[in-house]
């Protein structure tokens, strides 16, 4: 009750205060307020009309300077109608108060002055003129309106000082040629008094530039520095001739009289420094006149030059402006950088102007740094200067967005800054400069070139592209990249030459086969077409993918790799037979050029049959039908050889020469609708290492211990989720490590783990998340389980929580601190077992002071590691291209000296690949990811390279499409002979798709210390012995017809040719220093190979694993896109081939006889030779 009560008393008492509230509130009146009082008043409203209001005021200005200009013309009106010998006649006449006596008197004393003495001053003349009626009308008409508008000009800037606006130049001016006229309403006699009116043009030259600055804030536009002072200039020199002309012409009139354009052509003369002295001043105040006109130009007009050269200068270093009629008749693209370097500059014009269609096109860079002595050289070359300009500017800057009318733009090219030590920081402003852009041009399209993965995601999914394929991330492909070397030798050499515009002209007139085979099948890019309007694959319309992508191949020589169907966005890599092509479908094919630029030349040849039997062949053609290539206006004519085949010429059997006792079956035909019974698919779902019996037991442990599914934590927001080979539990932190031993295990170095497949080393200055596209590719569920090989990640400094909770769910993926300069840790993690060594750019040295010492540290180190180890398969990345010729240097030798001549050579013809010769990047042995910024410019041409190469490199995975993956060439697949049959050999039996061979051969490098040059080493004698020669090389293409595959060289080639010309036997002193210098290398091998073994003693490993001897450096290794079908298979050559996806299509029966599948492995399958730790 008593609480009851309690809230009833509290209830009343808040409805009572709450009732006095409202009784208070509504007797209190509510108070209208107004703003903005003080703009109200008359002066506020007059200031507003005549200064703050833009477009107002410069009415006012447009109308004062009209004004000004009037009086001027109505000056030059009234000399003109002028006449000194009556002008005491005119006064008598219009002046009624002076007498008949006093103008007779003035008129004789004026004409006796001109007979007798012409430098007599007749001062009356000075002070008086004859002025008629109407013009003295109009100009006091005139002088009023100036007078009031002057007065009330000053009534609206006092701020208290009224002696600061009375003496300003400008009002004296005004009062003085006012005034007067306004005096003479009142007092008629003073009508004919002299008045400066000339003077008026300088108030008419401020007017002008007051109104263009009026202008400028109207419009919202700017002109620039440059325009207003030229302007200005032009004002001055007009008023200071226009002023001295009046003066002298007026001052005459009292000695002899000049006309106005004798003064004025007097004038010109004068400031002209010519001085004629034809017409001449006659009276000292004429002459004064002059004296002070020389004076106040040789004042002002150097002040002037000095600014106008001054804005010159500036101009020059900023660059000016893109005009705004040739943004809207030409067309033009923006590139942003940070700073401009010339390796840069030459790499994006050579490969944008590539293409025909862009020939028209400007490039307008917008680089907030001046521009450097070397980039001012490359753009005033004729070839450049006419295409390209440079302005200084920032894209965050909505002017200099202006400048360079990004909002007529056809793209925006972004680029980051690679070279900073903080790449993050140089991510943000690449971030910001692309938000910036797209906040002023919301419909320019963007290429943005990201440089850290976790930063792709502020442009790739903040809503800002309708394409984000438009976006390049660095690090994503470059480890993946990396990461495909491994398995795929030389990945980074086919997709670097596949993205580089090029004619396959490199090379050509090399004496060496296969530079010539190299430098014609790197001219092979991807294109596009729609089924319905190509000639190449027109005719395969319902059929399946399969299918047309052989007889395209078999027929045309082009290489389809891929399709799009009309309502889906997603490109498929080989989609498998189960495809079937529609005529609305695009087509991806790899050429030497678009099916636009070829020429169809139809011939019918005679069928040959040497050596096949007569059914049941491939007819190859003598003649690779897409090699007649004719090199003018990038058109290549096609040889349709045997355009209509025998249906059954598709079946591939043995040939005759292999005997009776190696006979195999026949290749089978390639179906035009996919058979199922007929395809062996790669079983990459159920693992075939999964259904052998004979496992040891480490493999049986993994086998348990791994299962398929998706990482569950991804390092980075937008990377793609990949199926992976995971462990069923994740690894703890502690198990990560190599070297140090935990709870769970005792193992130290990478011997105690006793893995079966040699190991894959990356050497990194820290675990950033690009690492985790390293690991990804090499973990991806298509690749057997028991091929996957360890990874070992040397990294310089310790990882961090975050990275290692993404890769624990990897097997086999091991971490260890340390770096490749200490002997110690690359011993203790495993060199010794390792197949590939992968040595990643460091970001702390990619600054230097000198920019190509930026990688002097890594090629020191990788050249140590390259002596220590000889068969350690090394793979490099650098900053800078070039310094990929000091790769495994070797000084005294003549052939690097050679393929040095030759990379001159090529880059004199203005070749984008004239490093493509050198040996380690043939290899794929080194790459630098500026080798890729073309990936970013081909795109604005080719949209699709992008999502391309993603898909190739596998970072991005999309249901249906294939993926890519190697094959070795055994002894065994030699019957099939040529890249033709074995393109029809994986089309029928599996489905794969071959692009490419990685070739590997023997050679003999010459070690001769004479400086030999590619024009020395040889003369036309010997190299037509040479080209003859080659006829019987088994290297043949079928390019030339002269040229059919009979025996393969596989012993010295260029070198020896090299040294042909000494035809004179080598003496003894010359084949005792051989000796020598056999013996001194042999020596210098065993003492670093002593090093190695008594490191490896000191850490308690054993010694048995080092090949100390094993020396593979006499080999060369290249890259053949897209080879010619009759290319003759050889030994250890190793097949890029697209392999469909296995969860497209699964079958419900699979073969049991997989002899076939077993004998194409992958190129992984060479790690199986076990290496027993």
């Amino acid at each position: 009750m008593f609480k009851r009560g309690h809230r009833c008393s509290f209830k009343a008492h808040l409805l009572h205060n709450t009732s006095s509230a409202s009784e208070s509130y509504v007797s209190l009146r509510a108070v209208q307020v107004e703003f903005y009082v003080n703009e109200n008043t008359f002066k506020e409203r007059l200031k507003l009309f005549f200064i703050k209001n833009q477009r107002s005021s410069l009415r006012i200005r447009l109308f004062n300077l009209s004004l000004k200009l009037l009086t001027c013309l109505l000056y030059i009106i009234r000399v003109s109608l002028d006449d000194p010998a009556n002008q005491v006649a005119c006064a008598r006449k219009h002046c009624t108060n002076i007498t008949d006596a006093l103008c007779s008197k003035a008129c004789a004393n004026y004409t006796t002055n001109l007979t007798t003495d012409p430098t007599q001053i007749n001062w009356e003349l000075i002070f008086w003129v004859n002025r008629r009626v109407p013009v003295w009308a109009i100009q006091v008409t005139v002088a009023l309106i100036s007078f009031l508008q002057a007065m009330l000009l000053v009534y609206l800037s006092y701020k208290g000082n009224i002696w600061e606006q009375i003496f300003q130049i400008s009002f004296i001016i005004e009062m003085i040629n006012t005034v007067p006229f306004i005096i003479t309403i009142f007092w008629p006699p003073l009508r004919n008094i002299f008045v400066p009116v000339f003077l008026n043009c300088w108030l008419a030259k401020s007017a002008l530039e007051n109104m263009i600055n009026d202008l400028h804030r109207a419009i919202q536009r700017t002109h620039s520095a440059m325009f207003n002072q030229v302007l200005i200039l032009i004002c001055t020199l007009l008023c200071l001739v226009f002023t001295g002309a009046c003066g002298i012409q007026h001052l005459e009139r009292a000695g002899k009289s000049l006309t106005l354009f004798d003064s004025l052509y007097f004038c010109i003369v004068t400031f002209s420094t010519v001085g004629y002295g034809d017409v001449t001043p006659k009276i000292w105040p004429s002459q004064l006149l002059v004296v002070i006109m020389i004076c106040v130009a040789l004042v002002v007009l150097p002040l002037q030059f000095e600014e106008l050269a001054y804005l010159w200068m500036e101009r020059q270093k900023s660059g000016g402006n893109y005009s705004r009629h040739r943004a809207q008749t030409e067309k033009h693209v923006v590139l942003c950088v940070t700073s401009l370097k010339i390796d840069l500059l030459m790499d994006f014009l050579n490969e944008f102007y590539a293409h025909p269609r862009l020939q028209d096109y400007y490039v307008v860079i917008l680089c907030p740094t001046e521009m450097d002595i070397q980039v001012r050289r490359i753009l005033q070359i004729p070839l450049w200067s006419q295409r390209v300009i440079y302005l200084q500017g920032s894209a965050l800057k909505d002017q200099d967005l202006m400048r360079a009318k990004m909002d007529d733009a056809e793209a925006c090219f972004i680029l980051s800054s690679r070279n900073e030590v903080d790449r993050t920081a140089a991510d943000h402003q690449t971030i910001l400069r692309a938000w910036a852009v797209k906040d002023f041009a919301p419909n320019c399209p963007l290429y943005v070139q990201i440089l850290k993965p976790e930063n792709k995601f502020h442009v790739k999914f903040a809503g800002m592209f309708c394409f984000p394929d438009h976006v390049v991330c660095e690090e994503e492909f470059k480890y993946a990249m990396l990461a495909l070397n491994c398995v795929c030798p030389a990945t980074s050499t086919l997709v670097t030459l596949l993205v580089h515009t090029s004619r396959g002209q490199e090379g050509q007139t090399s004496p060496e086969q296969w530079q010539r085979t190299y430098g014609r099948c790197s001219g092979n890019e991807v294109y596009h077409i729609r089924l319905m309007d190509s000639k190449f694959f027109g005719e395969y319309d319902g059929k399946s993918f399969t299918y047309a992508s052989f007889h395209a191949h078999k027929k045309y020589g082009v290489c389809l790799i891929g399709t799009k169907r009309e309502d889906n966005k997603s490109i498929l890599l080989n989609p498998g037979p189960r495809h079937i092509m529609s005529a609305t479908d695009t087509c991806y094919y790899i050429n030497i050029t678009k099916e636009e630029n070829s020429a169809f030349i139809f011939k019918q040849e005679e069928k040959h049959s040497k050596g096949l039997s007569a059914t049941g062949v491939y007819d190859a053609p003598s003649r690779l039908p897409v090699q007649s290539i004719i090199a003018s206006m990038g058109t290549v004519a096609i040889d349709l050889q045997n355009p209509d085949p025998p249906a059954d010429s598709s079946k591939l059997a043995l040939p005759t020469e292999n005997g009776a006792g190696s006979r195999r079956p026949s290749i089978a035909p390639v179906l035009e609708i996919a058979d199922s019974s007929a395809i062996l698919p790669c079983d990459l779902l159920s693992d075939p290492s999964e259904d052998e019996t004979m496992q040891s037991d480490e493999e049986g442990a993994l086998a348990l211990e791994c299962i398929k599914g998706y990482p569950p934590n991804s390092p980075y927001i937008g990377s793609s989720p990949t199926l992976c080979h995971l462990l069923q539990q994740k690894a703890p932190f502690c198990c990560l490590r190599l070297d140090k031993g935990c709870r769970h295990n005792s193992f130290e170095d990478a011997k105690a783990y006793g893995f079966k497949n040699k190991l894959i080393i990356v050497s990194a200055e820290t675990a950033g998340n690009g690492l985790y596209n390293f690991i990804v590719p090499l973990r991806a569920y298509y690749r057997p389980r028991k091929e996957l090989n360890p990874i070992v990640l040397l990294l310089d400094n310790e990882p961090d929580n975050h990275f290692l909770e993404a890769i624990c769910c990897f097997p086999m993926v091991y971490y260890m601190a340390g770096t490749i300069d200490n002997l110690d840790n690359l011993l203790q993690c495993g060199i010794i077992y390792a197949d590939n060594l992968v040595v990643v750019d460091k970001e702390s040295t990619m600054s230097a002071e000198e920019d190509y010492m930026a990688d002097a540290k890594t090629i020191v180190n990788v050249q140590t590691m390259f002596r220590l180890f000889p068969s350690l398969s090394i793979i490099t990345e650098l900053t800078h291209p070039s310094n990929m010729r000091f790769m495994q240097f070797r000084a005294k030798d003549c052939y690097s000296l050679a393929l040095s001549k030759l990379e001159k050579i090529e880059r004199d013809k203005g070749s984008n690949l004239a490093f493509m010769f050198r040996l380690p990047f043939a290899a794929g042995r080194v790459f630098s990811i500026s080798m890729l910024d073309t990936l970013l410019y081909q795109s604005f041409v080719k949209d699709y390279m992008i999502l391309i190469a993603r898909l190739l490199l596998g970072l991005d995975t999309t249901p249906g499409s294939g993926y890519l993956c190697a094959m070795k060439v055994t002894e065994e697949d030699l019957w099939i002979r040529t890249y033709g049959r074995l393109f029809q050999k994986l089309c029928s039996s599996s489905a794969e798709i071959p692009i490419g061979i990685y070739r590997t051969e023997s050679h003999m490098f010459s070690s001769s210390e004479s400086q030999v040059s590619v024009e020395d080493c040889e003369d036309p004698r010997d190299r037509r012995e040479s080209w003859k020669e080659k006829t019987a090389h088994r290297n043949s293409t079928g390019s030339d017809q002269s040229e059919h595959p009979l025996l393969r060289k596989k012993s010295m080639q260029w070198a020896r040719r090299l040294s042909r010309k000494n035809t004179k036997p080598p003496s003894r002193a010359e084949r005792i220093n051989q000796q020598r210098l056999n013996l001194y290398r042999r020596s210098e091998r065993q003492e670093l190979s002593e090093l190695v073994k008594n490191r490896m003693k000191h850490l308690g490993l054993p010694t048995v694993g080092y090949d100390e001897m094993n020396d593979n450096q006499n080999t060369l290794s290249y890259v053949l896109i897209n080879p010619p079908p009759d290319t003759i298979l050889e030994l250890n050559d190793i097949v890029y081939i697209i392999r469909s996806d296995p969860l497209a299509h699964v079958p419900e029966n699979l073969p049991g006889a997989s002899a076939g599948a077993k004998q194409r492995q992958d190129y992984g399958a060479k790690t199986r030779d076990e290496t027993h730790l």
